[in-house]
């Protein structure tokens, strides 16, 4: 019996250890913050919601559309409209459990069209992605995605939408699978492709996020959350984006996404590093070209401009996880608040406790791409 005791002792401290070795750990990451440029008053809460935000997007008719976020394990809805102050299911309450499962990416296109990224818990299920018309309210395309684009372990979470509508590129994390890469969309053919897997730019750094005065680890340290390619902001020529756990905001070409010609490696030749970036989730970008990036350490946005120097753009503790950017009329920004740190592994009773949940929005002072 001893033996057999002992024996389960290794196994188990080996587990543990493998745990550790390819989940854990990480080291804290510089806080790059400088003074405000927008003062925290300029902030404005636009809805409260009693379950936690996941994404946001706001077309141009200023219709607002929002995700309930999947760590949160929502039963009810997960995409909603905020109609005349109130949350309402989205295209109806009888399409929920048929169009969406752990739905959390929503962007709208020039051509008024609303389309959301479905990670399929992981991709334990299948990914699929959805496009609803937003004139007529019908939905327009429900399309699962293969194993070999959003294998298991992936973590599809994010999506932009060209200007010309043809193109779809989405972030795939992969939290679990440490295997991040950029997906590229072809909305005319319906087909995709993996690109930049494994690449620098996409993959996830060695840092520990400390959010919300803890640090983001789990499992009694076992676990640290660590992920790659998360935020991705889409103008006319680049596509932006950066890791969650990494320190550089990068870009690549939208022209060279699309061109299935062009071999791996010239492809990883033509991406460029911009700046240095805080640890962030989301990101967005303005018609003059300036990124807009969110500070999960820092309860902040960050602007990094044409000169390639990051700052804060807007700070307030009223952001206890910046998650989301999008564009709405009028030259707002829009931000979904997902207070992260509240969700992840936490009971139903705690994430209850922790509401309301919120969606804030301020104006930068340039206007970007409604949607976006």
């Amino acid at each position: 019996m001893k033996k057999i005791l002992l024996f389960f002792l290794v196994l188990a401290i080996i587990g543990t250890t493998s745990l550790w070795v390819r989940y854990g750990g990480g080291t804290a990451y510089p806080d790059l913050s400088t003074s405000p440029i927008l003062d925290s008053g300029s902030l404005e809460e636009v809805l409260t919601y009693s379950e936690p935000v996941g994404n946001v997007a706001v077309n141009r008719d200023d219709r607002l559309f929002f995700t309930v976020h999947p760590e949160a394990r929502p039963q009810g809805n997960k995409l909603l409209e905020y109609v005349r102050g109130a949350a309402v299911p989205y295209p109806s309450w009888g399409q929920q459990d048929e169009l969406f499962d752990t739905v959390l990416g929503v962007a709208i296109d020039r051509f008024n069209r609303l389309w959301t990224i479905d990670h399929g818990n992981h991709g334990t299920r299948p990914a699929r992605i959805v496009a609803i018309d937003l004139d007529t309210d019908t939905v327009i395309r429900e399309q699962k995605l293969s194993p070999d684009i959003a294998p298991f372990g992936s973590f599809l979470q994010d999506l932009q939408v060209s200007a010309d509508g043809n193109t779809l590129v989405i972030a795939d994390t992969s939290v679990w699978r440490k295997s991040p890469a950029i997906i590229v969309y072809d909305v005319e053919m319906g087909s995709a492709r993996r690109v930049l897997e494994g690449h620098e730019s996409v993959a996830a750094e060695e840092y520990m996020i400390r959010s919300m005065g803890r640090n983001m680890e789990f499992l009694g340290g076992i676990v640290t959350l660590r992920g790659g390619i998360d935020g991705i902001a889409l103008g006319p020529e680049w596509l932006y984006y950066g890791a969650l756990s990494g320190s550089g905001l990068y870009r690549v070409r939208l022209r060279d996404l699309r061109n299935d010609s062009l071999p791996p490696g010239q492809l990883a030749n033509r991406v460029e590093r911009v700046s240095d970036k805080p640890l962030s989730d989301g990101l967005s970008v303005d018609v003059a070209g300036n990124v807009y990036i969110t500070a999960i350490e820092h309860n902040s946005i960050f602007i990094a401009g044409p000169d390639r120097d990051p700052a804060t753009l807007i700070e307030s503790d009223r952001l206890r996880w910046p998650d989301a950017l999008s564009f709405g009329p009028d030259g707002y920004l829009y931000i979904a608040d997902s207070a992260l740190p509240e969700l992840i592994l936490q009971s139903r009773e705690h994430i209850s406790n922790s509401g309301p949940y919120r969606i804030f929005r301020f104006r930068p002072g340039v206007a970007g791409v409604p949607g976006q």
